[in-house]
């Protein structure tokens, strides 16, 4: 289908109200792109400019090597599919598939065949002749899919497009874009959510926004076991990543580290310099990742303060908090019942360690 390339991209308002900056990005053929950050970090603005509902206003944009910056969007090759449905209610499906064909001027085999096409793979066929009001909202969105596909375009744009199903019509509409991905796997698609549980179940690769620029790219799990700073680290992964203040003990291929809040030292698999001794960081441990420990080293120590049992794990809510006034989070498989009140030591697998210096992972240094 198409290769996209932005290169330097930027997005202001005027003078001074800068939204997007320095954005370098390359999505080839068959990739289905997420991008996922806080609200207001421009990930919604930088999907409209890449269809032409926003000027670009720094750097270009190149689809499968042609300039697209001045290009008008029905020229581009791209279809979107809004947050909103935007059917025509006085129209069937078909009528409503079949409308950009029309306009396009197709005869009415080709607008027929492309129809019924998209109609399968949406398995919408026996809907073609309801008006949207006798439909779901499930399957008004994937009318609003279908209208995209007719068209067959190089690029498919998702602006939020779940945001308005419920919780499970979510998660059936969700895993019915994966299996639409899986029959069109050339297609190249680039989809906005705020549901990082979408963004890592869908993803080829995931871009992260935020303070106007790309935080990190990556395949979901990259995300997940190899976040590049404290933000990543935070924002992919419910509930968030713990922070937990330290200091590093012993360095080589192995690092040990001394928590404020824990005892002795704990390893982390994690190579440091010898100049990184007395180094002062924040351990990374995910909730999950956590467990409880008798050993004399551990990573930290507090009475639970609240309890959720929701069935499969128990979550601990500690009364003491890490930097920033966060809470810690501990979340055990199975049920773990009469622990409220009680103190806990806790800790985690070398292998599960991450350390941040500045806010970034030591990983990822020179």
């Amino acid at each position: 289908m198409a290769n996209l390339k932005l290169t330097d991209v930027g997005k202001s308002y005027g003078v001074g109200v800068e939204v997007l900056k320095n954005i370098d990005l390359d999505i080839t053929t068959g990739e289905l792109i997420v991008f996922v950050g806080p609200s207001g970090c421009g990930k919604s603005t930088l999907l409209r400019m890449i269809a032409g509902l926003e000027k670009i206003t720094a750097g270009e944009l190149l689809i499968d090597g042609d300039r697209m910056n001045d290009v008008p969007p029905a020229q581009r090759g791209i279809a979107m599919v809004f947050q909103s449905y935007a059917l025509y209610p006085h129209m069937t499906v078909r009528d409503n598939m079949a409308f950009a064909l029309k306009l396009a001027k197709k005869s009415p085999s080709e607008i027929d065949e492309a129809v019924g096409r998209a109609a399968k793979v949406l398995q919408l066929d026996e809907y073609l002749d309801r008006l949207p009001k006798a439909l779901s909202g499930g399957q008004r969105q994937r009318v609003a899919i279908g209208r995209s596909i007719v068209r067959d375009p190089k690029v498919y744009l998702f602006d939020e497009p779940l945001s308005n199903l419920d919780a499970s019509l979510r998660v059936a509409t969700r895993i019915e874009i994966a299996q639409l991905k899986e029959s069109m796997p050339n297609s190249t698609m680039i989809y906005v959510t705020h549901d990082q549980v979408e963004a890592m179940t869908l993803a080829s690769r995931i871009v992260v926004l935020a303070n106007k620029g790309i935080a990190q790219v990556g395949s979901p799990l990259e995300l997940y076991e190899r976040p590049e700073n404290e933000f990543v680290a935070q924002f992919i992964g419910s509930p968030a990543m713990n922070l937990l203040a330290g200091e590093i003990v012993e360095t080589g291929e192995v690092t040990h580290v001394r928590l404020d809040e824990g005892a002795g030292a704990i390893a982390a698999n994690i190579p440091t310099r010898d100049s990184d001794k007395g180094m002062k960081v924040n351990v990374g441990i995910r909730p999950e990742d956590m467990v409880t420990t008798d050993d004399e080293n551990y990573a930290f120590a507090g009475t639970v303060e609240i309890t959720e049992a929701l069935g499969e794990v128990t979550q601990l809510y500690f009364a003491k908090s890490g930097p920033e006034n966060a809470a810690i989070i501990a979340k055990l498989p199975g049920i773990h019942t009469g622990v409220r009140g009680t103190q806990l030591k806790m800790t985690a697998d070398a292998s599960k360690l991450h350390l941040f210096a500045n806010g970034h992972s030591l990983l990822y240094r020179d």
